[in-house]
């Protein structure tokens, strides 16, 4: 049985949680354009007037898509910037464990925010700020590894675009492929090899058993 059909045997009415997830699969694979009330209420086998019992409007489930995407992408991304590390490669591996936990970062959301924002005026200032916060974010990790005002800018410019660039470009290499160019990345943004320890300890929590 699936998520649906256990959640209406359950509710007639489905969840708010349940609308939500159909509106995001709609958002990731057919763009903003896609996501309305009456498709969304076939694909779950249930009345228009269900999905009203959650949301005031279309508006409304838009605003909540815009919300799970901060609450997950920014809010894991900021935090990882944030987590204790003994050095700035330590750091920086927390930071990329967002590239690769699907839990802690959602590069197929955050691609179709992007292509979102380019239709909507008020996404693409939320847009603008987020990246702006994102990007001070990483700018203050390298801060506490002592490194200067520019040079703790640029780096953090240099991180962040690049893996904005690796998702608009929809780049579909393998786990195995990313996590060996992994310490050079580290390398280069920091200017500072990583340790051994810290690379097992990175490869540790990524590799596929």
């Amino acid at each position: 049985m699936s998520k649906a059909e256990v959640s209406k045997h359950t509710n007639p009415r489905g969840s708010e949680e349940l609308w939500l997830d159909a509106a995001y699969q709609m958002l990731i694979k057919s763009g903003v354009e896609s996501v309305k009330v009456m498709p969304l209420a076939k694909q779950l086998n249930m009345s228009r007037t269900s999905f009203y019992w959650y949301f005031e409007d279309r508006d409304a489930l838009l605003n909540a898509l815009i919300q799970r995407w901060q609450d997950k992408n920014t809010a894991n991304m900021l935090r990882q910037t944030r987590q204790y590390a003994e050095t700035i490669g330590e750091a920086v591996f927390n930071l990329f464990d967002c590239w690769f936990d699907v839990e802690l970062f959602d590069s197929h959301m955050d691609f179709a925010i992007r292509n979102w924002a380019q239709q909507s005026q008020a996404l693409k200032k939320i847009l603008e700020e987020t990246d702006q916060d994102r990007i001070n974010a990483i700018r203050d990790m390298f801060l506490r590894f002592n490194f200067s005002p520019e040079q703790a800018d640029v780096r953090a410019h240099t991180v962040y675009f690049t893996q904005v660039g690796y998702i608009s470009m929809m780049i579909d290499d393998t786990i195995e492929e990313r996590l060996l160019r992994t310490p050079g990345y580290v390398e280069n943004f920091t200017g500072i090899a990583p340790s051994e320890n810290e690379i097992k300890r990175f490869m540790a929590r990524h590799q596929q058993s």
